[in-house]
């Protein structure tokens, strides 16, 4: 027969093997490889199907290279744009010889997703081998641990990688980055007599979305990533290898701001809602704000003193 200590032991056991077991949410699904929900001011991830894969990523990239050209050079700074920009896959539909701001080549980058605006960027703000050391860099910094950069425009390769986790990592960063996003919300410009218009489709679909970036090759598949922002709230959504990618968005975002609502002003341990769970010990578990900033968290049941004795 089990003494009471041994069983309050297991009991213990118990309950911290189910305290590390995921807990999948009730509410929303996607048809991506993998996907992440993530919030972008505190970091937190909402929602989570194979992060950690790494995979293609096509054209998002361009995020990456916005940033670090932002880092580089000034929007007004102008580039001389060269035969050896002019590369396969999408385009600004840029020509040698031309001089081009850097603004308008991030509009390219961004709206248009121009290969040719990505290498110009490279090439024109240091050169493209210290362009992608310094992508490869930021990544570091920001702690993309599953992340390779081999390019500034996302055509695959076999060092040209990052995972949906990563990503969202990097849009959380982007966010914050007023110029970026002023560039990559713009639905539509016109500079210099050429149009550019923002392919991203959550602009006009998706309440609060402040765009982000498209991607597609035939190995990657189409990826996105992309932002929104409700009752001064962002969240930002990641979906690899997608076929259904805008519609996916929209229900995660749908999912995010309804799921886990801003509770400005919640003190620490608030319960804020209760929602389904699957695989848990109970059919429901609380939402309750991890710290003061109201970051949620699933509250977990106490855990029984190990030298009690019944």
């Amino acid at each position: 027969m089990i003494s009471v200590r041994k069983r309050t032991w297991l009991l213990v056991g118990l309950a911290l093997l189910w305290s590390l077991m995921p807990v999948r949410v009730w509410g929303v699904s996607t048809s991506a490889s993998a996907a992440v929900l993530m919030d972008a001011d505190t970091g937190q991830v909402l929602f989570d199907h194979n992060g950690g894969q790494r995979m293609l990523i096509a054209s998002t990239t361009k995020i990456m290279t916005a940033l670090v050209a932002l880092e580089r050079a000034s929007p007004t700074d102008v580039i001389t744009v060269k035969q050896e920009h002019m590369t396969e896959g999408s385009s600004m539909y840029l020509k040698p010889g031309e001089r081009v701001t850097v603004e308008e080549l991030l509009y390219g980058l961004l709206l248009c997703s121009g290969n040719d605006a990505a290498e110009a960027l490279a090439d024109g703000c240091g050169g493209t081998t210290s362009f992608v050391r310094r992508m490869n860099g930021l990544a570091g910094e920001l702690g993309m641990e599953d992340t390779s950069f081999e390019n500034p425009s996302g055509l695959d390769g076999q060092a040209h990688y990052s995972t949906a986790r990563d990503m969202a990592r990097l849009a959380a960063y982007a966010a914050g980055n007023h110029t970026f996003v002023r560039l990559c919300s713009t639905r539509s410009v016109t500079i210099g007599g050429r149009t550019m218009t923002n392919h991203n489709r959550l602009l006009r679909a998706v309440p609060g979305c402040i765009g982000m970036k498209t991607g597609y090759t035939r190995a990657a598949g189409r990826t996105l990533v992309s932002a929104a922002e409700r009752d001064g709230r962002r969240l930002v959504a990641v979906t690899l290898q997608d076929g259904n990618d805008w519609a996916d968005h929209a229900a995660l975002y749908d999912y995010g701001f309804s799921t886990y609502p801003a509770k400005l002003g919640a003190s620490l341990g608030q319960t804020i809602q209760r929602v389904q769970v699957e695989n848990g010990m109970s059919a429901t578990v609380p939402l309750v704000a991890a710290d003061s900033s109201g970051k949620l968290l699933p509250r977990r049941k106490k855990r029984m003193n190990p030298t009690s004795e019944a």
